[in-house]
């Protein structure tokens, strides 16, 4: 663990995809359709790239189109695959709205609820699938809002994706904290003026070409007792 004293965010801002959600399921949706499952992480990486390429020349693209136009493209270049590409686009796409929270997410969002904390999400997905996800997991009477990309139009890391959030938080952005498992989304935040929590996981470091977090944790409730800390 590590972070800065003299902070009092008043918002927590989350992140969703990866973050809170466990992408892991749908690695066996793209089984289902005859394609590796570590196509997965290609995928969703250059879904990110799409989303980020349209919002740095200045237009946008909603997550689900991204998302289905980069399967439409992956699928049929993979080796001996024969099968109905918009089916199975559909198939995995469907998944998106089966994934479950992360185990440490429960835990954590209530800790950090029960401390007095606001907590918003800010996703670069779909405001509504983050509703069902927290929703499923018992979570979604914990935080005020559920935002996403639709709202400014650009994807995160974006300065005005993050803006836009604490805009409608109510906060300055030295008042809020974003909660990511990306060190790409800490290091959008803390240059839109934001504090950042770097949620480790599985990872074992954070790139030194970006700006410092301001926490570095292993989860939420490793999170929530740093925060809890901070203010006694």
């Amino acid at each position: 663990m590590s972070g800065e004293s003299g902070l009092d965010p008043r918002v927590l801002v989350f992140d969703v995809n990866e973050t809170l959600s466990d992408f892991t399921a749908l690695r066996s949706r793209f089984e289902d359709v005859g394609a590796p499952a570590d196509l997965m992480a290609t995928w969703f990486a250059a879904l990110l790239r799409d989303g980020f390429a349209l919002t740095a020349a200045g237009t946008y693209g909603d997550f689900a189109s991204l998302a289905l136009d980069g399967l439409r493209t992956l699928l049929p270049v993979v080796p001996e695959w024969s099968g109905d590409t918009e089916a199975a686009a559909r198939h995995i796409m469907d998944g998106l709205t089966h994934l479950e929270v992360h185990p440490d997410v429960p835990p954590g969002v209530r800790k950090l609820y029960e401390a007095g904390f606001r907590l918003v999400t800010m996703t670069n997905g779909n405001a509504a699938l983050t509703r069902r996800l927290l929703a499923g997991a018992g979570l979604d009477e914990y935080f005020e809002a559920m935002l996403d990309v639709s709202g400014p139009r650009c994807w995160k890391p974006a300065p005005a994706a993050y803006r836009y959030a604490v805009e409608q938080a109510g906060v300055r952005p030295e008042q809020a904290l974003m909660v990511a498992v990306h060190p790409w989304d800490v290091d959008g935040a803390l240059r839109a003026g934001l504090a950042g929590a770097w949620l480790r996981r599985d990872a074992a470091v954070y790139p030194t070409t970006m700006t410092r977090p301001t926490y570095v944790v292993q989860d939420l409730p490793e999170l929530a007792e740093v925060l809890v800390a901070a203010q006694e």
